[in-house]
């Protein structure tokens, strides 16, 4: 089920119920209408960032599943009259998804993005924590804004050559939802999710917030004091942004730019 905030149809269900519907897809037992059903996530920061990009608003509302990835997101659907009840991260259907291909064996995923030494370190990971869960390959792009014509074909035809069962996109967000939403049609694949900084926390390379913080609905606080600069922006602007338009649609005035 879903329901609309600001424009967005998001999904209401819960990380195991989300999980098993991705599942059916990548075993073959739910067929998707088209090709690589995605996920992606939106947060107030994500959400911010769209209002001025169209290209964005466009990618996020493709998605097969919006997951509310944002303590911000769920106080919003409360608010708004919604029945939305827990955060849905993309490091929880990252995990959850895996147990069910590891439980069940036989099935491979691909790794696109980051650098070469975190995706080595995914690949250790991976062989310890998820064995029945084959890696069928791992890409690391340029790091830079925008890619060519060739690089993005280059990108396509290594998916494809490895023909994994699911793909992950680590390219952080907007670059990695516009990619999938850009693309999707040319990938052999029949699910992918854009889990941006999800390669980071599994690699080791970035330590998420304690769980206490999670459950609290804090985790950007933790991170927040470890890198200010990088992140002051996601507190200081976008979240207030995403608070004023929810009350804006509160009070009946509807989705506005800034």
């Amino acid at each position: 089920m879903k329901e609309d905030i600001l424009g967005y149809r998001i999904d209401t269900l819960s990380v195991d119920r989300c999980a098993d519907d991705v599942f059916s897809v990548v075993c073959g037992r739910t067929v998707s209408q088209r090709n690589c059903a995605w996920l992606a996530c939106l947060n107030p920061h994500s959400y911010a960032v769209a209002v001025n990009d169209a290209a964005f608003v466009a990618a996020l509302r493709d998605a097969e599943w919006l997951v509310p990835d944002g303590a911000g997101v769920v106080m919003a659907s409360r608010l708004l009259g919604g029945g939305i009840t827990e955060r849905v991260t993309g490091s929880a259907i990252f995990r959850a998804l895996l147990e069910r291909m590891n439980a069940a064996g036989g099935l491979s995923v691909f790794f696109l993005g980051a650098s070469e030494e975190t995706l080595a370190l995914i690949r250790v990971r991976m062989a310890k924590e998820f064995p029945r869960v084959r890696v069928a390959g791992t890409y690391s792009p340029p790091f830079k804004e925008a890619y060519t014509h060739a690089e993005n074909d280059a990108m396509v035809d290594a998916i494809n050559v490895a023909n994994p069962d699911v793909l992950w996109v680590g390219l952080t967000a907007p670059k990695q939802e516009k990619w999938l939403h850009d693309h999707r049609a040319r990938l052999q694949v029949r699910f992918a999710g854009a889990v941006g900084a999800v390669f980071d926390f599994f690699a080791g390379k970035v330590v998420r917030s304690h769980v206490v913080f999670q459950r609290l609905g804090l985790e950007w606080l933790p991170r927040l004091v470890r890198e200010p600069r990088r992140l002051w922006r996601r507190t200081f602007v976008s979240a207030p942004v995403f608070v004023w338009h929810v009350v804006r649609s509160k009070l009946g005035r509807g989705r506005a730019g800034y």
